[in-house]
């Protein structure tokens, strides 16, 4: 799942860093710091896929000599606490070509140049061979100060004012929201980021309507691990995958973390079970099934992504099969005097849908508060949050509470029905 990450650093000297140290370690490569005298030599470091820079138009030609630039950068610095350089750490999308994880990268850095007048250095770094193989990123470092023909110039205050900064700051993280999106769009990925904060996205939620999105961003933002948690972790998944067991987390930072992905993996889980579910029923119902049929070819569309191991990619292909599936089940006898409907759906699920099957029966017993249908009013304690995750699968959204004598309804009921699209139900 694309996931949103940007950050804004500085390179200060009083914290004993300089620009062309930073610099010579990102794209990996070896400056000699004039001010210094110290070499930065980091040719050795992998990873690192590609690097550019961009200056503005009438920039001098040594602002394309890496050392030049960053040397020219910390000369124009006199005092012994002065920022040399700022640094915009960008996540890339796996899900997107190198191609396009490059070309939305020199899109932000290009504006960079065009809003602030200032030098940008890029290196667009692939993951890290024993970390997430999905972390692609970017450093971009830029200059403090505004480059022009006679070389740096002013100071961009614009981005260290405490009342402009944040202001600033919040409009480019919009824009590297919006190229991300664009691209994930352009390769047909539904997944979108979000440069908003939790409580922002969580408000928006709940104003169209989405509980379960809402459940899922009522949560802290996640922990950062930190260089040594983060290589201990790395370490730990790197032993575990050896001697084939489940990664257990070392560090305190690390289980936290790690129980965060895994709560949001599993809504992201569920959440696609309702779209196999929603979808699934809306087909049926455009066929001309009942309620009752559109509402079991729905759970089994739900509960065969686990059967089968596939993903959504052939839900259209999976659905219609689901669908023929349950048309000649419709054409069995039905025995009288029984709730036909309610004894079938259990046999389905227990057979079926394993483990999540069988909290589901559990739950068409009459104790749960989500029925295929209208509200019951009545009054239910708020599930925890680790039940819903075990019962949203269960969220259904039409009543199953059926007559035997609808069983028994003359044809033009049966069309009557069909003519109804008003009806709550999973494909709304």
């Amino acid at each position: 799942m694309a996931s949103y990450h940007l950050s804004v650093k500085t390179i200060k000297r009083s914290a004993g860093r300089s620009a062309t140290a930073a610099a010579a370690y990102r794209v990996g490569e070896r400056i000699e710091c004039q001010r210094e005298g110290r070499v930065h030599d980091y040719t050795r470091k992998q990873g690192i896929e590609e690097t550019f820079i961009l200056t503005p138009k009438d920039a001098p030609d040594w602002a394309q000599d890496r050392s030049r630039l960053w040397n020219e950068a910390e000369a124009s610095e006199t005092r012994r606490n002065s920022v040399t350089a700022r640094e915009w750490e960008l996540a890339l999308p796996s899900e997107i070509s190198a191609e396009d994880r490059s070309q939305i990268t020199r899109q932000f850095a290009e504006e960079l140049v065009s809003r602030y007048g200032v030098a940008v250095d890029v290196a667009i770094h692939a993951p890290h061979r024993e970390g997430d193989q999905r972390n692609h990123h970017a450093h971009v470092l830029t200059s403090t100060r505004k480059l022009e023909a006679g070389g740096f110039t002013t100071k961009t205050r614009v981005l260290d004012s405490a009342k402009t900064g944040g202001v600033e700051i919040e409009q480019m993280r919009g824009l590297w929201a919006e190229l991300q999106n664009r691209a994930l769009e352009r390769v047909g990925e539904v997944e979108r980021v979000d440069h908003r904060s939790l409580e922002k996205q969580r408000e928006t939620a709940l104003d169209r309507g989405d509980k379960l999105s809402a459940e899922e961003l009522d949560r802290d933002p996640e922990l950062k691990l930190g260089p040594a948690a983060n290589s201990m972790e790395r370490r730990a998944k790197a032993v575990a995958e050896r001697q084939g067991r489940e990664y257990v987390p070392v560090t305190e930072r690390g289980a936290v973390v790690h129980a965060a992905r895994q709560a949001r993996a599993a809504f992201r889980e569920m959440r696609e079970r309702l779209d196999i579910a929603r979808e699934t029923y809306g087909i049926e119902r455009e066929a001309g099934q009942g309620r009752v049929s559109a509402g079991l070819a729905a759970l089994r569309a739900a509960t065969a992504k686990d059967r089968d191991g596939r993903t959504s990619d052939d839900i259209r292909e999976r659905l219609s099969q689901v669908v023929g599936r349950s048309r000649d089940q419709d054409d069995t006898q039905k025995p009288e005097g029984r709730n036909y409907a309610r004894e079938r759906l259990k046999e389905i699920m227990e057979k079926d849908a394993g483990r999540d099957g069988q909290a589901a029966v559990h739950k068409l017993g009459g104790h749960s508060e989500f029925d295929m249908g209208e509200d019951t009013g009545r009054e239910t304690r708020k599930p925890s949050v680790n039940e819903r995750l075990k019962d949203v699968l269960n969220k259904s959204r039409e009543r199953l509470e059926i007559e035997d004598e609808r069983d028994q309804e003359k044809d033009q009921e049966v069309e009557k029905d069909r003519d109804i699209d008003r009806d709550p139900g999973l494909s709304h």
